[in-house]
């Protein structure tokens, strides 16, 4: 989730970048987002856009490595097939690999079968040359992951470029960028030596995983709940049962958001003193929603205990 949100995040603010990049012209303003849902049986694309003025799409697949199922050359052609029916225009696939690997599947970039041949394109970010990739700001995250002699020198460039950026709101965003996709490469110390944590965790790309995180721990929460409840239904009665999953879904609901702020906080603030995670352990499910979002502003243990007072005073 933690890549896919990402790189989705740089294709929908970036798409001349990556077009630049990958079809080596200047590309057209009039770049429009396409809906990476595909019909007739849904299936969805990584990253999917249209550009107008040359009549085709630009259809992007990240991968860390090469393992799928369906496997990729015929998920590609099934992709294909999709965007053809729906917009009869040229199309031209890529899938970025971002994991250095020699599994053989990375070297594959076409699907055959009698009376059948159909090629996509193949980029491996590691054999890449990185220079291309440091001078356009939307792609620096990329660039971290491409062919460097000296893979940390490449990581301090990436810091230097990040620290150029006057817009601020841009540079948190993508110094956010960097440091998540650097994890394919580098570990968490060298990493934090070169970026601010604080910067990652104030951009709108840290926080949607957060909400991701949250909403997701919520829906298994509710439907490991619903399920439970089914089981117990066919014993005691289907009304009883449904209730009592609904119960032990939001409980567990609760239980994933809690765990998951819990973390946070201790990541944020230092480990919580147990007083404090007790009074945190008896919010409300919507309170703890209010707390992923406050959280994020906290700087010291004293703005956990200002936040917690305001609904012990009640």
């Amino acid at each position: 989730m933690t890549y896919d949100s990402t790189l989705k995040y740089l294709v929908e603010q970036y798409p001349q970048a990556f077009t630049r990049w990958l079809w080596n012209q200047e590309p057209p303003e009039d770049i429009e987002i396409l809906n990476t849902e595909l019909s007739t049986e849904p299936i969805r694309a990584d990253a999917l856009f249209l550009v107008r003025v040359a009549d085709a799409i630009l259809h992007l697949e990240f991968q860390t490595l090469p393992q799928s199922e369906p496997p990729l050359p015929l998920r590609m052609l099934d992709y294909w097939v999709r965007l053809y029916r729906q917009y009869r225009c040229k199309i031209n696939q890529v899938i970025i690999f971002l994991k250095p690997t020699r599994l053989a599947g990375v070297f594959v970039n076409q699907f055959t079968e009698p009376n059948l041949s159909f090629h996509y394109r193949v980029i491996r970010i590691w054999e890449c040359d990185p220079q291309p990739l440091l001078t356009t700001p939307g792609l620096l995250p990329l660039a971290v992951l491409a062919q460097a002699e000296v893979p940390e020198t490449l990581l301090s460039q990436v810091a230097a470029k990040i620290d150029m950026i006057e817009d601020r709101q841009q540079q948190r965003n993508l110094s956010a960028c960097v440091q998540l996709l650097a994890g394919v490469k580098f570990d968490e110390q060298l990493i934090q030596a070169y970026f601010r944590e604080d910067m990652m965790q104030e951009s709108v790309v840290y926080q949607r995983i957060i909400r991701q995180g949250l909403e997701q721990g919520l829906k298994q929460g509710l439907e490991q709940g619903l399920e439970q409840g089914l089981e117990q239904g066919l014993k005691q009665g289907l009304k009883q049962g449904l209730e009592q999953g609904l119960e032990q879904g939001l409980e567990q609901g609760k239980h994933n958001e809690l765990n998951l702020i819990i973390r946070l906080l201790n990541r944020r603030l230092g480990q919580l003193n147990p007083q404090l995670q007790h009074q945190i352990e008896q919010l409300s499910l919507s309170q703890l929603e209010d707390l992923g979002e406050a959280l994020l502003d906290f700087e010291t243990e004293v703005d956990l205990t200002n936040w917690l007072s305001q609904f012990r005073d009640r």
